[in-house]
C-alpha cells in the first residue's frame, strides 16, 4: 500500500523543531504585552467576501493564491493573512468602543496557493500586530519599534529597515497618473501581469519582482517620476515626523520609493525589515498603515497600523535550539513503585517518565542518560528503606536520600 505523503508545500514542524517555535511564541508574547497589545484568535476560514473587499481584489492574493470552497452555498477562504480577519473581530465584537488604542496580537498559520520557495510554504505561519485608533505617527513609530524590538529579542541584529510613504487616496491619484503616462510607452514589453496592474493599481507596478520589468522601471525618466516627492503636505509632515521619531529612538532606516508593499490596504506609511543573511528574499517583516480598511469592511471610520511577520523565515534564521531534557528519570524494576514515584514528581510540576516495558536496569539507566539529567534509582533496597537514590548524569555524581528530599535534590 503506498504511503501517503505530506502535501506539497506543507511541512511537518517535528518535535526537535519545537523549541525554536516555542522560542519564537514566548518572544512575542513577552515583547508585545510589554508594549500593551493583547492577543486575539481569530478563525482559519473566513467569507471570501472579507478578502475581496480587505485585501484587495487586484492582488495577486486575491486573483491567483487563495484557498477557496463552497460549502452550503457560501463562498468560505482559507485565510492568506490576518489583518483583514483582525479588523473584521474588532468591528464584529465593538472594539471600536475600547480606549484607543487597541493593540492586538496574533500567532498562526495562513495559507496562500504559490510556489513554495526557502522559508516560504503554501500552509505558512504568521506572527504580527495590529494598533488601532491612533492617526498620529507616535502609532506607526512604536509599531516599527515594537517590531524591531522582537527581532532583537530572538537574537537577530543584522537588520536594515526600510520605510516609503504611499501618502492619502488624493494625492496617490496624480502620482499614479504621471506613472503611467512614463510608462505607458513601454506597456507591451512589460510582463502580463504588470500590463495587467497598469490600469487596475499601477503602484503596484513598482513591486514587480521579474527582471525585464524591473529594468525598465529603473529607465531615467520612470526613475524622475517614481522618485519625485508627490506626497501632499499633511502626509509629508506625517512622514517627516514618523522619520524624526526613528531618528531619536535610534532606529536605523532607509528610503526606498519602489517600496509599496503587496496589499492594497496600505496608506501612508509602509515598510519592510530586512535581514541580511538570507538571498533575495529577504523580508522578515513587513507592515504599514491601512486607515481605510475598518470603514470599507463596515466599520467605523479608525486609523490603523500594523506589521506581519513570517515565522518560518524567522526560524531559519535563528537556528536549532537544543531539546530539553526531561528533568528525571526513573530507573526500577518495579514497575508499580516506578509509577507511583513518577506521578508525585508530575503532579509538583517536575516533568519525569520511567520505563514503560520495564526493560533491564542497565538498559534503563542508558536510556535515562539520553533524555534525562537525573536518574532516580529505585531497587529493592531503596523501596524497602523508602529512599532514593539521585544520580546527576552530567556529573555522576549520586546521593541516597529520603523519598520526602528527592525534590529538593532534582529542582
Amino acid at each position: 500500500m503506498a504511503i501517503i505523503k505530506v502535501q506539497k508545500g506543507t511541512k511537518d514542524i517535528l518535535p526537535a523543531e519545537m523549541p525554536v517555535w516555542h522560542f519564537m511564541e514566548d518572544k512575542a508574547r513577552e515583547i508585545f504585552t510589554q508594549y500593551g497589545a493583547r492577543e486575539i484568535r481569530t478563525p482559519i476560514f473566513e467569507a471570501t467576501e472579507l478578502f475581496a473587499r480587505g485585501v484587495g481584489d487586484t492582488t495577486d492574493i486575491v486573483n491567483k493564491e487563495m484557498y477557496t470552497f463552497e460549502k452550503s452555498e457560501r463562498s468560505l477562504t482559507l485565510r492568506p493573512e490576518n489583518t483583514a480577519g483582525v479588523v473584521r473581530s474588532f468591528i464584529e465584537n465593538g472594539m471600536h468602543r475600547l480606549s484607543a488604542p487597541v493593540k492586538l496580537w496574533y500567532k498562526g498559520p495562513m495559507f496562500r496557493y504559490e510556489r513554495p520557495q526557502a522559508g516560504r510554504q503554501r500552509q505558512f505561519h504568521q506572527v504580527g500586530v495590529e494598533v488601532f485608533g491612533i492617526k498620529q505617527p507616535t502609532a506607526d513609530a512604536e509599531v516599527i519599534l515594537m517590531a524591531v524590538n522582537y527581532l532583537k529579542a530572538l537574537g537577530l541584529n543584522d537588520l536594515s529597515v526600510e520605510l516609503n510613504s504611499l501618502g492619502c487616496p488624493e494625492c496617490r491619484e496624480e502620482f499614479k497618473a504621471k506613472l503611467k503616462s512614463v510608462i505607458k510607452p513601454y506597456l507591451s514589453e512589460l510582463c502580463p501581469d504588470c500590463q495587467s496592474r497598469f490600469e487596475k493599481n499601477p503602484l503596484r507596478l513598482l513591486d514587480c519582482k521579474v527582471e525585464e520589468c524591473k529594468e525598465i522601471y529603473a529607465k531615467p525618466e520612470i526613475q524622475a517620476v517614481i522618485q519625485s516627492d508627490f506626497i501632499c503636505e499633511d502626509c509629508a509632515n506625517h512622514f517627516n515626523e514618523l522619520k524624526s521619531y526613528l531618528d531619536a529612538l535610534k532606529i536605523n532606516y532607509s528610503i526606498n520609493k519602489l517600496l509599496v508593499r503587496g496589499l492594497d490596504y496600505y496608506n501612508r506609511t509602509v515598510f519592510e525589515i530586512k535581514s541580511n543573511n538570507l538571498g533575495s528574499q529577504n523580508a522578515v517583516c513587513g507592515g504599514g498603515r491601512y486607515d481605510s480598511l475598518v470603514r470599507n469592511l463596515g466599520g467605523e471610520d479608525t486609523p490603523a497600523v500594523g506589521f506581519a511577520m513570517g515565522m518560518e523565515r524567522l526560524a531559519s534564521l535563528i537556528g536549532n535550539k537544543e531539546v530539553e531534557k526531561t528533568k528525571a528519570f526513573v530507573v526500577s524494576n518495579n514497575i508499580l513503585e516506578a509509577v507511583k514515584l513518577t506521578e508525585e514528581l508530575r503532579s509538583s510540576g517536575i516533568t519525569c517518565e520511567f520505563d514503560l516495558t520495564n526493560k533491564k536496569f542497565v538498559k534503563q539507566l542508558e536510556k535515562a542518560s539520553k533524555v534525562a539529567k537525573f536518574a532516580l534509582i529505585l531497587g529493592e533496597d531503596e523501596i524497602k528503606a523508602n529512599q532514593v537514590t539521585v544520580k546527576n548524569l552530567d556529573t555522576s555524581e549520586q546521593k541516597t536520600v529520603s523519598r520526602e528530599d528527592v525534590k529538593s535534590l532534582i529542582v
